[in-house]
């Protein structure tokens, strides 16, 4: 195994601790973490994006019992999701200028589907319309957060996604700091595929930095087609977030999160994030590995959207200047107070409440171990080419 998972007396997380924010390590005082607040807050918004989010958006029905028991008469409410619009909402939140590079459908609920997502943040300028419905999917959470979901994606608007739709964003792939989108897009449809891989590679090639999940669907594609497109996208990715056992399980063989991580990279990632648990991460850059504690919601309601708001956050916060570590521990932050709220997007938590919670959780970082991070940025300042 080449992951190996250090204790507490290796790598950066710890550094000069003492008074200068929640996680300094070698931030050299970059970010919130001289007490600044949010990057986007100095200065004016400059050109282009700080995140694009390439994929798909989704009508979301919440069912008040579990699916199983759902009878004539089961009361239900309608809001609106997708791994795409969670995380590029995170963010927002995250303090990111942020859009979203999707299809939706032309019925009568593109409206409210895209007021939502404007109500969040997000720029939805550039999303593409099609004469095909939305994709939607029916869900439910008990108070442990576990869920269950039926959905109805076939012939969806957001399957149309194509190179032709990539090609017309490609001036805003190309001046972007980052780029987000899974293996659920990848999923949607052949043309979905090559799209997500055409976008991957124009960021990739202008320096920017790529965040991907292979978020593995077993009713949406086969293993075989989903290691193919992770083969041919993890070496464009700078950070790559799984899930261990699942998505690990799936992707390379392997239940335990130091060992997939290493497979992970082995197929190119720079960086990948493995959560292991509710109350755990496996942050490996390479030359280190170790497991952070994520912060415990005492309350779950429902753990739709938290990778999807991981993902989101530490995204954000790289493009805006912070260090991996830093980075990682607002998203670890931010994925724990999202299963507050039903739904993807029912808790898009505020960033003042998530520099909140990492500074509460200070002492706890450090007592779980130190992360080696690369000090040799590219010119954007982002984890892309390492």
């Amino acid at each position: 195994m080449t992951g190996a998972v250090t204790g507490a007396g290796a790598g950066p997380l710890a550094g000069p601790l003492a008074g200068a924010g929640p996680l300094a390590g070698p931030l050299a005082g970059a970010g919130p973490l001289t007490g600044a607040g949010p990057a986007t807050a100095a200065g004016p918004v400059p050109q282009g994006y700080d995140v694009l989010v390439l994929g798909e958006v989704l009508v979301e029905i919440h069912a008040e019992t579990a699916l199983r028991d759902a009878a004539d008469g089961t009361p239900a409410r309608v809001s609106f999701s997708g791994d795409a619009l969670n995380a590029a909402a995170a963010a927002v939140a995250a303090g990111a200028r942020t859009a979203l590079l999707a299809v939706v459908g032309e019925d009568e609920l593109s409206v409210p589907l895209l007021a939502r997502a404007a109500e969040l943040g997000v720029d939805v300028s550039h999303v593409r319309r099609s004469p095909r419905p939305n994709g939607a999917y029916l869900l439910c959470a008990d108070t442990e957060g576990d869920r269950e979901f039926v959905y109805w994606r076939t012939c969806s608007a957001g399957s149309t996604l194509s190179v032709e739709h990539v090609e017309s964003w490609r001036e805003l792939l190309t001046g972007t700091k980052a780029l987000i989108t899974s293996g659920i897009t990848g999923a949607l449809s052949p043309s979905s595929r090559e799209a997500v891989l055409l976008a991957a590679k124009a960021v990739h090639e202008a320096g920017g930095h790529l965040s991907y999940d292979p978020n593995f669907r077993s009713r949406l594609t086969s293993r075989a087609e989903a290691r193919t497109l992770l083969a041919r996208i993890a070496p464009l990715t700078g950070l790559l977030k799984t899930s261990c056992p699942a998505d690990a399980l799936a992707m390379v063989d392997t239940d335990d999160p130091a060992e997939a991580a290493a497979r992970y990279r082995a197929l190119g990632a720079r960086t990948v994030a493995v959560t292991a648990g509710a109350d755990r991460l496996l942050l490996d850059d390479g030359t280190a590995a170790a497991y952070l504690p994520v912060p415990v919601n005492p309350d779950p309601v429902d753990a739709t959207g938290a990778g999807d708001c991981f993902t989101g956050t530490a995204t954000a916060r790289l493009a805006l200047g912070d260090g991996l570590a830093d980075a990682v521990a607002y998203a670890m932050a931010a994925a724990s107070l999202s299963v507050s709220g039903r739904g993807g997007t029912g808790r898009i938590p505020d960033f003042t409440d998530t520099a909140a919670l990492v500074a509460a959780h200070r002492e706890d970082i450090l007592r779980a171990g130190r992360v080696t991070v690369r000090a040799s940025w590219p010119s954007r300042g982002l984890p892309g080419r390492w």
